[in-house]
């Protein structure tokens, strides 16, 4: 897809829309005619490319020339009011259903919104006619609240509008519901045709395993908020942001409102401007919160559950993942919020501290939606597990470390490697953990003056130690967390030792002389 001079024109104006779009109303409309009354279609589109413009000219376009009626179906009240706003943009007056609308004189209107569980109440009550409704459409069609109410317009051409056609219910595939998906641009395709901006990629590996999966298949708020409020998590996070994302708009997803509010209090901490937003926010509380991210230049907004759809910033410089999801939909969605682009933005940054990148491949990469549609399980069976994930990593010390650590040619040690050369010589597996901290207090006293600079590195090596205790973990096939944080306290407390113990006679060998009283 290559745009015309005239469409970039129209793009900078604000105007028409773009060919793709245009094809998309078109092999819809095709279906429509082509299909049964009852069809169920679904139409694929990332986020950004502009699903709510190509709906509303769908609604403009059916009303000229049907005489049926039009139900738009949300799942937010906010994409409620977005929505009937969009269509009024496009000469259609729409009628927003929610718990306050009086339905006296909805017949005079000729295309309903509404919120699917505020709908669901009002059809359950008998208080709204939809005996002439020809066209349903649903936004965000992964989300399975929507349904319920399918029941209701047996005679209704279906259309789902989705970025990522996988359903939030792993036990209702989308299959179930929808007979038919149109693919539309990738998100290639609109980077390339200044759509989107162009990801910039940043994962740090993160240690999952104490992770836990809920009924929903994605990992519950509690063990993600006991891994990503501990101590080692922050200051990661800080670190990350300050590495790469310091003074830029930068919006934080986290699983669990602790999480977001210890995410809050640490930048704060640090001198940061940080906000913290949540659904038990009010109305007013919100709009205050997202002005103030709007017009602070390096503003930081730690959110939760309430950003991830109906959100548009492009200011956005940077999205961080301080979660891990095994949910395709929730991570495509999140970083989405950063792809909006600007007179002056054409990339943004992600950074990654769950894994995530690893999981599910980057950003924008080509994926096969028919499949995933077809075969959803296929597709979840196949996602790689956080063990296995993990296993693959090989941690690399942060450049600010390494310089703390210059004298020394290699910092690495390979845990692996260690095991397998102890097990061949018959020699038990806890040598490995000595040789471990003996490599480590070589190149803290290597790369100190006195026994107190060494211990003052050895602390910079917290990371390191906890990789390679998870290293050791899977080599040794024991894996409960009262033993792994024994090992853990018990590793430091005998690198400290031996520092105190050895310095002096390591001192002298490692460097030719004495180190000084």
């Amino acid at each position: 897809m290559q745009l015309t001079t005239t469409e970039i024109e129209e793009r900078n104006a604000g105007k028409d829309l773009y060919s793709y779009q245009k094809e998309a109303i078109n092999k819809i409309f095709k279906r429509f005619e082509e299909a049964k009354e009852d069809y169920h279609l679904l139409y694929q589109l990332p986020t950004g490319g502009g699903k709510t413009v190509i709906f509303s000219e769908m609604v403009r376009q059916y009303l000229k020339h049907h005489q049926k009626k039009v139900l738009v179906l949300t799942h937010r009240i906010e994409l409620c009011k977005q929505t009937s706003t969009m269509l009024t943009e496009f000469g259609v007056e729409s009628m927003v259903i929610d718990s306050k609308a009086n339905l006296d004189n909805h017949q005079k209107y000729s295309c309903y919104v509404a919120m699917v569980e505020t709908l669901n109440n009002r059809l359950n009550d008998n208080k709204l006619d939809i005996s002439d409704i020809g066209l349903v459409i649903i936004d965000e069609a992964h989300n399975n609240s929507f349904t319920k109410i399918f029941k209701f317009f047996s005679k209704s051409f279906f259309l789902g509008v989705t970025a990522t056609p996988l359903s939030s219910n792993i036990q209702l595939p989308m299959t179930d519901n929808y007979e038919e998906l149109i693919v539309g641009e990738t998100i290639e395709s609109l980077i390339k045709n200044n759509f989107l901006a162009r990801a910039k990629t940043y994962s740090y590996n993160v240690g999952l395993t104490s992770l836990v999966v809920g009924a929903n298949g994605d990992y519950t708020v509690k063990s993600s908020d006991d891994l990503y409020t501990s101590g080692n998590m922050l200051t990661k996070l800080v670190e990350a942001y300050e590495e790469r994302s310091k003074n830029k708009k930068t919006l934080i997803f986290n699983n669990g409102i602790s999480t977001s509010i210890n995410v809050y209090h640490t930048f704060r901490a640090a001198g940061y401007p940080v906000q913290h937003l949540d659904n038990t926010a009010s109305k007013s509380e919100r709009e205050q919160i997202l002005k103030w991210f709007k017009e602070t230049p390096n503003a930081i907004l730690s959110s939760v559950s309430i950003l991830t759809t109906g959100f548009d910033e492009p200011t956005v410089d940077t999205i961080i993942l301080n979660r891990a999801t095994r949910s395709l939909t929730l991570y495509y969605q999140m970083i989405g919020r950063g792809s909006r682009i600007l007179k002056d933005k054409t990339t943004f940054n992600v950074i990654d501290l769950g894994n995530n990148f690893h999981r599910f491949g980057m950003w924008g990469a080509s994926l096969n939606w028919q499949k995933i549609f077809k075969s959803p399980n296929y597709y979840l069976d196949n996602l790689i597990n956080d063990e296995e994930l993990e296993s693959n990593f090989r941690y690399e010390m942060p450049e600010e470390v390494r310089k703390q650590f210059s004298k020394s040619l290699d910092v690495s040690f390979n845990v692996k490697q260690a095991y397998v050369d102890a097990i061949q010589k018959g020699e038990s597996s806890k040598v490995v953990l000595r040789r471990s901290i003996e490599q480590q207090a070589h190149i803290c006293i290597e790369n100190s003056e006195d026994v107190y600079d060494a211990l003052t590195l050895s602390q910079l090596l917290d990371d390191d130690i906890t990789y390679r205790i998870q290293q050791y973990v899977r080599c040794i096939c024991k894996s409960t967390h009262n033993f792994i944080d024994w090992l853990n306290t018990d590793y430091r407390q005998k690198l400290r030792s031996y520092l105190l113990t050895n310095f002096d006679e390591d001192f002298e060998k490692i460097h030719g002389y004495p180190p000084e009283d």
